[in-house]
């Protein structure tokens, strides 16, 4: 049976919006410039993660998968996803604004490229002054409306923006154009998908100062017009997002406290650490797993008695 974690190497993406907040967030001694995104936990084609210590390193996690199925991912996980692991972990750092972006929900990628949806939700780790995201629409438009702002520059006068603090969370259901503004670091949960819409770009160039292509009219068929009175989470209790893909609660546990690690769903359990140095403890078999701030550990379905030592500020996820 399954008794320990599996940590991965991180996938360092550079963008041309990148920061310098990831590689001392996470410890990392030498890391490239412009590093926006790290991967965590992926299985997306091409960025499958590796596991980098204990007796499975090397590994894939779709090897995993394929070794230890229902014991890692959870009976009720394996049935629904077979040996697709259903959850993509980063971590991002925005240095720049983000393009404006829309991911299509399940039925729509599926039709157009054979492949999940994407419903995603953001933790705010840290802030700059001035930082703000972007999420939903502030007031009804229509579809052709959409497109003839995306055409004039428009598109930002109808998109609602908010200040963002360290603890906030935003939910992103597939639909909701949503764009990460300058200054967040920040946790972003999601389905294993890449499929990305990319409808507002700022006229930014590329390195070869090419404008950057967008998706407008893929865009129209996969976006929510509906308005919603806010699109800022309010956490209920510890969770702070739940849907049918995931659930993530926030977990902090001071100097010298043993938290229990709530288990609602027949799944693994991901934990990230977000601020502090502390351990996650397998209460059934006295066993304890070193973490701090800028790990994530993927923790099998048959580990189902976790506590978390302080002091850390920890998120955790299940599927």
């Amino acid at each position: 049976m399954l008794n320990q974690p599996f940590h991965f190497a991180p996938y360092l993406k550079t963008v041309i919006w990148g920061g310098d907040r990831i590689a001392p967030f996470k410890r990392i001694h030498s890391a490239p410039q412009g590093v926006g995104e790290s991967w965590e936990i992926s299985a997306v084609p091409g960025h499958v993660s590796v596991v980098d210590r204990g007796p499975y390193e090397g590994k894939t996690l779709n090897e995993l998968v394929e070794m230890f199925g229902a014991e890692l991912m959870g009976h009720r996980n394996f049935r629904t996803y077979g040996n697709s692991f259903p959850l993509l972990i980063k971590l991002i750092d925005a240095r720049d604004d983000l393009s404006v972006q829309v991911h299509p929900d399940d039925a729509l990628a599926m039709e157009r490229h054979g492949c999940p949806g994407k419903t995603e939700m953001w933790h705010i780790i840290d802030t700059a002054p001035g930082a703000r995201i972007y999420a939903g629409l502030r007031e009804k438009i229509t579809p052709k409306e959409y497109e003839l702002r995306v055409a004039d520059n428009t598109l930002m006068d109808v998109i609602d923006c908010y200040e963002s603090a360290p603890g906030d969370t935003f939910f992103l259901p597939a639909g909701r154009i949503h764009a990460i503004g300058a200054g967040n670091l920040l946790a972003e949960i999601q389905q294993t998908s890449d499929i990305t819409y990319r409808i507002y770009d700022y006229d930014r160039r590329d390195k070869d100062g090419n404008p950057r292509e967008l998706h407008t009219e893929q865009a129209r068929d996969a976006i929510d017009y509906t308005v919603y009175p806010t699109y800022k989470s309010e956490p209920a209790d510890d969770i702070l997002a739940e849907c049918k893909y995931f659930i993530v609660r926030l977990l902090e546990a001071k100097a010298g406290q043993n938290c229990p690690i709530v288990r609602s769903r027949d799944s693994f359990t991901i934990v990230i650490c977000t601020e502090g140095e502390g351990a996650v403890l397998d209460t059934s078999a006295m066993t304890s797993f070193p973490i701090r701030r800028g790990d994530t550990l993927l923790f099998p379905a048959t580990m189902q008695s976790l506590s978390a030592i302080g002091p850390v500020k920890l998120l955790t996820v299940q599927s």
